[in-house]
């Protein structure tokens, strides 16, 4: 298999098979609370894709380059979530110059991706991932293009939820079942379907 079959199985693992939100039940705060219109799922979907995919690339390199060389991998999670941390400051102080709109609308949760599980949780898994022989570790290429496509599964689900959500609101719901109860149960069916990739041979 060559490197494009590579980035191809790399690119269905992460938004399908192996979707942060769906199977492994990481960042769930931002896909349950922002899930219920279009238009902040997709800007709070783009700003994770952007967060992830830059994450990604700081913490290999801080891993490897800093932390590896001098046996200081137990300062791992805390190097982390300051890059983390780093990088949606950045991102907030853009959409509110840029986007103001989208940057109300998105409220609370675009400051919430600093603690976003999904985006330390692809940094840190980065770290001891290996290619689909199983022997070679992920380079740093390869390591960013996985928080890119996680960054895109993320979105792929949050986009379905607030499409489903947005439908679900003209129906006739029993008043015990409105909100975050239906919401959870939507969530629950979207992983059951997210689960029948894993039988996939890619």
């Amino acid at each position: 298999m060559g490197y494009l079959g590579e980035i191809f199985v790399m690119a269905m693992t992460a938004i399908f098979i192996q979707n942060f939100v769906l199977s492994r039940f990481l960042g769930l705060c931002p896909y349950l609370g922002v899930s219920k219109k279009l238009d902040s799922a997709l800007g709070m979907g783009l700003a994770v894709i952007f967060v992830m995919t830059l994450a990604s690339s700081f913490t290999f390199l801080i891993n490897r380059y800093l932390l590896m060389p001098y046996n200081m991998e137990y300062l791992q999670t805390i190097a982390f979530i300051l890059t983390i941390a780093a990088l949606v400051q950045f991102v907030e102080m853009v959409i509110q110059k840029y986007a103001p709109a989208l940057y109300s609308a998105l409220g609370v949760y675009l400051p919430l991706i600093t603690t976003n599980c999904a985006v330390l949780g692809v940094a840190i898994l980065n770290t001891s991932m290996f290619r689909s022989d199983g022997i070679t570790p992920y380079n740093f290429l390869d390591s960013t293009l996985n928080g890119f496509f996680s960054g895109v599964g993320f979105t792929v689900v949050l986009l379905a939820m607030a499409g489903i959500r947005m439908r679900i609101e003209k129906a006739e719901i029993p008043k015990s079942m409105q909100g975050m109860p239906i919401a959870l149960i939507l969530a629950g069916i979207m992983a059951l379907a997210f689960y029948g990739f894993i039988g996939f041979k890619i």
